[in-house]
């Protein structure tokens, strides 16, 4: 049962799998940079100093100041919050297709591509010149 497992681990996919799951999660952390350290200052720049990452709408307890204090006085709709997630999904959802269109083009011009004539063994060049010397004979 081990050596079974050992040979699912170590397949080609799996480590392939393993690979791209830390990638994307690096990859994950820098668009959140990138959005909440960038572009989210920039918008809220342009927007007049909005900050949306304390944009919320209390449903219930006393109005509060800060995000934090609304969702511990209760019910707290969070939407600036979803207003960050929903540019982090936009901006990962834009590099993936990218990604795959890159890979796509990769793809045609590998397929458009004339496959190299092959090469006939040496063996076989001899042989061939030996049977039309004896055609001659």
């Amino acid at each position: 049962m081990l050596k079974e497992f050992r040979e699912f681990a170590l397949k080609g996919n799996m480590v392939d799998l393993a690979i791209g799951v830390i990638i994307g999660g690096a990859f994950g952390g820098l668009v959140n940079s990138i959005v909440n350290d960038i572009i989210m200052p920039i918008i809220g720049l342009i927007t007049g100093g909005i900050d949306f990452t304390n944009m919320y709408v209390q449903l219930a307890g006393n109005p509060q100041s800060t995000l934090a204090a609304a969702r511990e006085a209760g019910a707290t709709i969070a939407y600036g919050n979803f207003i960050t997630l929903l540019i982090n999904f936009l901006i990962i959802a834009w590099v993936l297709f990218l990604v795959v269109k890159g890979m796509n083009k990769m793809k045609r011009k590998e397929e458009a591509a004339p496959a190299p004539e092959p090469v006939t063994p040496r063996e076989e060049v001899l042989l061939t010149e030996i049977r039309d010397l004896l055609a001659k004979k």
